[in-house]
């Protein structure tokens, strides 16, 4: 089974990128959007993981406690070399915070640290087939302005178990850990 760790978006957030791919999607055949019901911010990607590992994560992941994780959704930008359209997540102090108490929790389970920096986001497209870059610079075209986007408080994170289908990926939730501000 594929994991991950994300925290879900509030409904405001979720409708205001639903307004903005509704804008943007016109004209795109080089990109294939996610779906709404998919968008999360992750905190850690584990990968294939073995029945053990995942009764391990259950356990240990109630034990991570957090204090209030303020989201501010950034600007929308592209990973070119993935091919990606997202929106940025500002990396508060208290969201790197929580991402680096769940890193440090999952190695305790045999998940390994990703070498790369923590990059907070929302993929929203993916680049598809030949000729993707192109898709990405369509829609570079489409953002004359900058969208703003509301602001919330994380009131929990989720393991996810992500299941690959021929339309792109579902996510089941696996487990929901509330963010307990007075145990921070």
């Amino acid at each position: 089974m594929r994991l991950f760790i994300g925290i879900p978006l509030a409904d405001a957030v979720a409708g205001e990128l639903s307004t903005l791919v509704s804008r943007l999607r016109p004209g795109t055949p080089n990109l294939r959007w996610t779906a709404r019901d998919t968008w999360h911010i992750t905190l850690q990607f584990l990968g294939n993981a073995t029945a053990e590992q995942l009764q391990c994560l259950g356990a240990r992941l109630s034990e991570v406690h957090s204090p209030p994780v303020p989201i501010q959704i950034g600007e929308p930008g592209f990973f070119d070399r993935a091919g990606a359209f997202f929106a940025d997540v500002v990396a508060s102090p208290a969201l790197t915070g929580l991402q680096q108490r769940v890193v440090d929790t999952t190695a305790q389970c045999g998940f390994a640290t990703d070498a790369r920096p923590f990059h907070p986001h929302i993929t929203l497209a993916r680049a598809k087939g030949h000729g993707s870059g192109l898709g990405l610079r369509e829609l570079m075209g489409g953002l004359h302005s900058q969208p703003r986007f509301s602001s919330f408080t994380a009131q929990e994170f989720l393991l996810y178990e992500s299941h690959l289908e021929r339309h792109g990926a579902r996510y089941e939730v696996l487990g929901r850990f509330p963010i307990d501000s007075r145990r921070g």
